[in-house]
């Protein structure tokens, strides 16, 4: 059987695996980039149809590329995202190869390297990087109710409107994609119930600067870790109908049933936590005290961004906060469809080394693993808040292509020095 042999393969030609590809060329390290569907499959396929990045094309994109005719201020949808990462792929002669899916990578006994199996051959490298992003699968809760009338998708799953049966939407999870799913659901003339958990919500904008510069200027895109606590706390932010601040009020008084975190569900009857009107104020907080950062940056750098003091003030809070509904009968409510927006599970059940820890979660600093030869890119917070990030991951794949590199000049020096103790 004919083994291909490559110094480096990486695994998955998204966002990740196309700036893992641009590093590597520039440092001449060869390689190849294997994708299972096409580039940047997820972004095409994987997405609603109206999703639009979270962040403006100015800042979420590669160096060096612009969006093509679109405003830098803008918020680009799914379809253009996946044509620049393709455009990009092809601007840099990334050697991609589609349709071959790795089924296996497992270190090679006695010498140097992994044995990739794929679905087109046997592949051998020395060094692979999984740049399989963080959405690999899909979590819907142990909790989801086992009842066949109910239309039950995950948020990975939704498309538009159209999709759904008729009758009221139960929308789980109020990051992003909830949020967004949700207001789209209400605007098409839906009864929406919005479970709402923990979650940041920053201003979408604040005195002439989108949040994103915010994050940047007071080096928040920059922390390495989670605050302790904070690891199921969601982002409600949205690019949508050119960028808005998320207002949970302002959704309730479009006709959003906001409740708080989904419980339980028993006989046909879904129970919520008490947790609304906390949850609410959690976020208010997280948005306030944002805004006395800006305003302090501001001061301390004698800026001239004109002030902006109705940015503090908040709607009343509706009836279903100070008086939330604990449990609801879905079918006197005619709740036909739940849409869980409860995140994703990673899944390397393919990669067989040691690179993982008791519960399965990648072992790494900064990316480079546990397991020597083995590289982790595109996953959150794998250096820090910004890694998951077109921009990001950028700079993450430029480290792991260092780490690769001088890999390489640690094994040139051995290779010499056998040759010289040969002659």
């Amino acid at each position: 059987m004919t083994v291909e042999k490559t110094d480096t393969l990486v695994i998955g030609a998204g966002q990740a695996g196309v700036a893992m590809s641009a590093h590597l060329s520039k440092l001449g390290v060869p390689h190849l980039v294997l994708e299972r569907s096409r580039i940047a499959e997820r972004w095409r396929t994987e997405r609603w149809d109206s999703l639009v990045c979270n962040g403006p094309a100015w800042h979420d994109r590669f160096p060096g590329m612009e969006f093509d005719g679109v405003d830098p201020d803008a918020f680009v949808g799914k379809e253009q995202v996946a044509t620049y990462i393709e455009d990009y792929a092809t601007k840099i002669n990334a050697p991609i190869r589609t349709g071959v899916e790795v089924k296996s990578v497992v270190r090679n006994a006695g010498r140097s390297g992994f044995t990739i199996e794929t679905s087109e051959g046997v592949i051998e490298a020395q060094h692979v990087v999984a740049a399989t992003g963080p959405f690999q699968l899909p979590v819907i809760p142990a909790l989801a109710p086992e009842d066949t009338r109910l239309t039950q998708i995950h948020s990975a799953q939704y498309r538009n409107p159209a999709q759904l049966p008729d009758g009221a939407v139960l929308v789980v999870g109020a990051g992003s994609s909830g949020v967004q799913i949700a207001a789209e659901l209400q605007q098409a003339g839906k009864q929406v119930y919005l479970s709402v958990g923990a979650h940041d919500r920053p201003p979408r904008a604040y005195r002439k600067r989108d949040f994103v510069w915010w994050l940047g200027v007071l080096g928040k895109w920059d922390k390495s870790a989670m605050e302790p606590g904070t690891e199921h706390v969601t982002i409600a932010v949205s690019g949508a109908h050119g960028g808005h601040t998320v207002d949970f009020r302002d959704l309730a008084s479009q006709g959003i049933q906001l409740v708080g975190m989904t419980k339980s569900f028993d006989a046909g009857v879904v129970s919520f936590q008490p947790d609304l009107a906390d949850n609410i104020a959690r976020g208010d907080a997280n948005y306030l005290s944002l805004l006395d950062e800006a305003d302090a940056y501001i001061e301390r750098n004698g800026l001239d961004l004109p002030p902006e003091p109705e940015a503090r003030n908040f709607l009343p809070n509706p009836e279903c906060v100070t008086h939330p509904i604990l449990s609801l009968d879905l079918a006197a409510a005619g709740v036909t469809s739940i849409i869980w927006a409860t995140g994703f599970a990673l899944d390397y059940s393919w990669l067989k080394v040691n690179a993982f820890d008791d519960s399965g979660k990648p072992q790494h600093q900064r990316g480079v693993s546990s397991e020597p030869g083995i590289y982790f890119l595109g996953l959150a917070w794998l250096s820090r808040r910004g890694s998951p990030f077109i921009w990001g991951v950028w700079h993450d794949a430029a480290h792991i292509a260092d780490q690769i590199a001088m890999q390489r000049k640690y094994k040139a020096y051995q290779a010499a020095s056998e040759v010289s103790t040969a002659a």
